[in-house]
């Protein structure tokens, strides 16, 4: 793969961020730097955790567009971000003073991982066994008050995580302390770092901080002799699922799957299980994994065109050939001939027979000239340049997936339950609408086949299979998933290249397509909300216009087409994540979608703590309380997602998933990051206890359907 530009970032998503992080106050030292063997080639691409400087060199990653993987944090006064980037590009940022704390994925980690997650399936005999300004102040005292004080305890370990806020709202240079005691009077305490969004303070925070027992007080207190009253901890999410019964079937999933295995597991679903499903063929089909050919003529190191036929490369565009020749004979004008699959570009000469044609000359006669076949344009730092005798060159798409379908695709979902009539309250749960998160339609595919394989031996499924409508999409973004599974494992977009002029150069191949989940109406870039680009080589570019795109509109088109539908999730990948509107907010002042009600606020939470429970019963994985909530407060600003439309437009309590949580590492006493393309152990884990968070997901759309009295009309507001 050719070295990632750093503007094909998502890092347009976390321009809010970019007032969060400070360095420490007057008179706090600064952390020592860690040494560390972090090493990349050259051109070598990779997922690495790394610790800024300060908050100035942030700002410049921002600024450049840097592939920025994650929300940066802070631990223990140092920033940490997670970067997608070269080594050529570390080597930059390390000469810089940044320091590489850990590469969470390599590019070959990818395929090397799906080929051991198929040896393991072939080698499986049978399914695995469950794992068991200092503003109001008085006499410069501030008011300080928990925002969030709970507690936890995952794989032998006890955490506490605690938000404080402080009313000298306008001080960047308060300091916080917490101060924790447990029941045996052990005591010790922690700082919290300032965190704004968009030039607003929102609170003071820390990442969840290992404790030897549970805590049974907190305190903070503030640099300005604030002190916030002292608060007892509250479990987290405090609650619990249903235990399984015996026999109870689960582990469905044994390798990652690419669009092709989705595909075909869909197909035996649908005829296993006549009774239960429906398949249902989404409406717009999408570009397929596909693309134009595309050839230098010339060196583009020298003086070079960049030749692109009109059609796609499998419309027998592919092996065409372009070159140019010198006509032999003075004062000839530039002319071009195509015949028998060879573009030959003759050259003009002047008076002595030498060729004067320059690239700008020859690019545009080619467009002009053939434009049912090919468009052309100058190579960046070639114009004006005489144009060289050159080639044949070969066009081709570049693609490496000789298996993989070259036509449109049908997206397609599944349909479980007994009453497939509208008639039963319904659930929509999708994924992969981003190409690079593999992880993410394991969970959904497992979630279907649990339903549908204890459909006829557990009462419990059977009765939300009678109560409850499910829709299941496992992936929204074939094309992409297609080109991250054989040619670019860190592609998000799908494939649909809008760029034009120089923006097409091969060279960015890697760094086109729609930002699936940035082209939905509400709350969009087009409407001034902030967190998608118009540059369509940035990771979050939100296309030409709402919903341009065949894969957003697939998902709302399933929305409207069954208005039984009251919950969807969407699901990510990663990071630990639970989330629901608003996701969106406008940079200037930072005004967000309207916030819910009291009440759907209170329902929003209430579900999150049974999902984020139901989840971490699996293996003690637990979604941080800072990181469930509305996605504009506990992630970014998300111009034109998916969840805001079906909430704001169509009346559907919506919710996202960011899978993948952080682990914490006992030896290094450090929290780290998983990826999108774990290894497949991970990756399986994931499946397992998330798809354990939508069948919660069930239970609650199932009680607010008898707590609303819900009938046929399920009429939405």
């Amino acid at each position: 793969m050719s070295p990632r530009r750093w503007w094909t970032a998502t890092a347009a998503t976390l321009v809010l961020t970019t007032a969060a992080l400070v360095s420490p106050g007057a008179g706090v030292a600064a952390p020592a730097t860690p040494t560390t063997g972090v090493t990349l080639d050259a051109d070598e691409t990779a997922l690495v955790r790394v610790q800024l400087t300060d908050e100035t060199q942030f700002r410049r990653l921002l600024a450049e567009g840097a592939d920025i993987a994650n929300r940066p944090r802070l631990d223990d006064g140092r920033i940490l971000v997670d970067l997608v980037l070269t080594g050529r590009q570390l080597a930059a940022l390390t000469a810089q003073g940044v320091v590489a704390r850990q590469v969470v994925q390599r590019e070959g980690d990818a395929a090397r991982r799906f080929a051991d997650s198929v040896r393991a399936a072939q080698s499986r005999t049978g399914l695995r066994a469950p794992d068991d300004g200092r503003g109001a102040a008085v006499a410069a005292v501030d008011t300080l008050h928990f925002l969030q004080a709970y507690w936890w305890t995952a794989s032998g370990r006890t955490f506490v995580q605690t938000q404080v806020a402080t009313t000298a709202t306008d001080d960047p240079n308060v300091e916080i302390t917490v101060t924790w005691q447990t029941a045996d009077g052990t005591t010790g305490s922690f700082p919290l770092v300032r965190f704004a969004d968009a030039g607003e303070y929102q609170y003071h925070y820390a990442q969840p901080q290992p404790l030897p027992a549970r805590p049974v007080r907190v305190t903070a207190t503030s640099s300005l002799g604030g002190t916030a009253r002292t608060t007892t901890p509250t479990a987290w999410p405090n609650a619990t699922p249903p235990a399984l019964p015996e026999g109870y079937q689960k582990d469905f999933i044994d390798a990652y799957l690419t669009p092709t295995d989705i595909q075909a597991r869909i197909r035996r679903l649908a005829r296993q299980y006549d009774d239960l499903v429906d398949v249902i063929d989404l409406p717009h089909k999408t570009q397929g994994y596909r693309r134009t050919a595309a050839g230098y003529l010339g060196d583009p190191a020298t003086a070079a065109v960049v030749v692109e036929s009109v059609k796609f490369g499998d419309q027998k565009m592919n092996g065409v050939q372009v070159r140019t020749v010198d006509p032999g004979r003075p004062n000839r004008p530039l002319s071009a001939t195509y015949r028998d699959r060879v573009l030959t570009v003759s050259l003009a000469t002047d008076a002595t027979g030498a060729t004067i044609s320059t690239t700008d000359q020859v690019a545009a006669f080619i467009s002009a000239r053939h434009p049912q076949q090919f468009s052309a344009f100058v190579e960046n730092g070639s114009a004006g340049l005489r144009m060289p005798v050159t080639g044949p060159v070969r066009l081709d798409d570049g693609l490496r997936g000789t298996e993989v379908p070259k036509k449109p695709w049908t997206v397609q979902a599944l349909r479980i339950g007994a009453h497939r009539d509208g008639s039963r309250i319904g659930v929509l749960a999708y994924s992969q609408e981003h190409a690079r998160e593999w992880a993410t339609p394991l969970v959904t595919l497992e979630f279907a086949e649990r339903l549908l394989a204890n459909a006829g031996t557990d009462p419990a499924t059977r009765e939300l299979l009678d109560t409850v409508d499910v829709f299941v999409i496992p992936m929204v973004n074939p094309d992409g998933a297609n080109y991250s599974f054989h040619d670019a494992n860190f592609q998000r977009k799908n494939l649909v290249n809008h760029c034009t002029g120089a923006q097409r150069d091969p060279a960015n191949r890697d760094s086109v397509g729609v930002d699936v989940n940035r082209n939905y109406t509400v709350g969009s870039l087009f409407d001034g909300y902030t967190g998608a680009s118009t540059n369509c080589l940035s990771g979050t570019y939100a296309g030409t216009g709402e919903l341009s795109e065949a894969e957003s509109r697939n998902v709302i088109a399933l929305a409207e087409d069954h208005p039984n539908i009251r919950f969807a999730m969407n699901v990510h990948s990663y990071g630990g994540y639970f989330m629901w509107p608003p996701g969106a907010y406008r940079a200037d002042g930072r005004i967000t979608l309207p916030r819910p009600s009291i009440d759907e606020s209170k329902m929003f939470l209430d579900s999150a703590r049974r999902i984020v429970g139901a989840i971490a019963a699996e293996r003690g994985t637990m979604t941080w309380p800072s990181q469930t909530g509305p996605v504009a407060d506990v992630l970014y600003s998300a111009a034109g997602n998916s969840a805001d439309q079906l909430y704001y437009e169509l009346g559907i309590f919506a919710w996202d998933f960011e899978v993948g949580n952080d682990r914490w590492n006992e030896a290094t006493g450090q929290w780290e990051g998983v990826g999108f393309q774990p290894p497949f152990d991970e990756a399986h884990a994931e499946s397992q206890e998330y798809a354990d968070g939508l069948v919660e997901l069930l239970r609650v759309a199932r009680d607010y359907a008898r707590d609303q009295g819900e009938t046929l009309s399920l009429a939405r507001r």
